[in-house]
């Protein structure tokens, strides 16, 4: 039951990104995440689901096109938190990003979020 919540509340993140038009972003947003999210991206940390809703918006503004979001594996789930791989693809065989993605679940909704861009190199050992 607690996997299908956060599988629940990842997806509906997950499809801000690829909401057919911008003013659906927040809605799907405020579905999914606490109003005090707490969101670690490529740019640092940030509070709220304003500072998310402008981070989709950038990322649907993609300079090679609208592009796609999906998530690529399982909702992995050990206690409160879980972590799920993503992939975003522009289109026409632009750029794609790989990467993880570890939230925090309060109530049911995403109130952290980890964002770990591209693969994780093999260690030289």
């Amino acid at each position: 039951m607690q996997e299908e919540t956060a599988r629940s509340a990842i997806d509906t993140f997950i499809s801000a990104f690829n909401a057919s038009d911008d003013s659906y972003v927040t809605a799907l947003l405020s579905q999914a995440l606490t109003s005090d999210v707490v969101f670690w991206g490529p740019l640092g940390r940030s509070e709220g689901i304003a500072a998310v809703e402008r981070f989709v918006l950038d990322i649907r503004r993609h300079p090679a096109g609208t592009g796609t979001m999906v998530r690529c594996s399982a909702v992995d789930m050990p206690g409160e938190w879980a972590r799920y791989q993503w992939v975003f693809t522009t289109p026409g065989g632009g750029p794609r990003l790989a990467g993880t993605d570890v939230v925090h679940l309060r109530r049911s909704l995403i109130d952290q979020v980890i964002v770990f861009a591209g693969e994780i190199e093999p260690s030289a050992s």
